[in-house]
């Protein structure tokens, strides 16, 4: 999943040396968090107008999650 977010949010940013994922433990509910790390120049563009971008990043993830029945939260931090 890391390889995931990883691959959609290089094609986003500028400065795609400092692209990075952490992942947190699950939760009490089995979620696991993805926590998206970029530059600051380079938010804007993760984030896109109104939170769109993001939206749809958290989109992708979900669906590809169903076929390995996890539960995923994508946070951009």
């Amino acid at each position: 999943m890391e390889q995931l977010i990883i691959a959609i949010v290089k094609g986003l940013v500028d400065d795609k040396e400092n692209v990075g994922v952490e992942k947190d433990s699950p939760l009490e509910d089995g979620t696991v968090v993805y926590h998206i790390k970029v530059a600051s120049g380079d938010m804007g563009r993760v984030i896109g107008k109104q939170g769109r971008i993001a939206k749809a990043i958290r989109t992708v993830v979900r669906a590809a999650a169903v076929k390995s029945g996890e539960k995923i939260a994508v946070e951009i931090d």
